[in-house]
């Protein structure tokens, strides 16, 4: 079934095609851009636009400034903690990747 509004569509498109609104428009011409995830092209567009990053990737930078303070640290007790946050840190990247794949 034809969506409900198709000829209106159809006859602004038709309008807008004498008019000349879709002449000289940026990448006229030449071939649509690959993408080798199709379905999702839209969001991932939308995402590198707005300089947003998944999930798993926000936590595996959270992980790594871990790491860099336990290098850095000789008390042992608070080595002990931040082995506990990256142990905790390295789980939710895990549930985070398993969830970004779906």
């Amino acid at each position: 079934m034809d969506h409900p509004l198709i000829d209106l569509i159809s006859a602004k498109i038709a309008e807008a095609e004498r008019n000349g609104d879709f002449d000289n428009l940026p990448g006229a011409g030449k071939p649509l851009p690959r993408h080798d995830d199709p379905e999702n092209a839209l969001l991932n567009r939308v995402m590198r636009e707005n300089a947003a990053e998944p999930e798993f990737v926000t936590l595996s930078k959270k992980l790594r400034a871990l790491r860099e303070e336990l290098a850095g640290e000789g008390d042992r007790d608070r080595r002990i903690a931040i082995m506990k946050d990256m142990s905790m840190m390295e789980a939710r990247i895990d549930l985070a990747r398993r969830a970004w794949v779906r």
